[in-house]
């Protein structure tokens, strides 16, 4: 088989294109505040000094759970329930704002 010697493809025109067009950027969006999310229960949960199966036993759930909600990667947002439940057994208030700065 031969070789060929193809330059490497960087792919930071195609993606900085693809962020161009407003319904990737909506998605862009959507999945940055899922992180942000996920970063806060793992905080939450970091500051209380909870394992997360220490913290899925405290609300009621699995340590699967817990771990889909940190990873950030879930497909759905968990409910506020859940995250009241959260919030209650790291012994943190649970708060929710909208910031119009921010908003584009």
């Amino acid at each position: 088989m031969k070789k060929t010697n193809k330059p490497y493809y960087d792919p930071t025109a195609f993606f900085k294109k693809l962020e161009k067009d407003p319904q990737v950027a909506v998605l862009i969006k959507q999945q940055e505040e899922r992180f942000h999310l996920a970063a806060a229960v793992k905080k939450a949960r970091e500051h209380a000094g909870l394992s997360q199966a220490a913290l899925a036993k405290k609300i009621g759930t699995k340590q699967s759970a817990i771990s889909r909600v940190e990873s950030g990667v879930y497909r759905n947002v968990p409910s506020l329930s859940f995250l009241q439940k959260v919030a209650m057994a790291c012994g943190a208030q649970l708060g929710i704002s909208f910031d119009f700065r921010k908003a584009s």
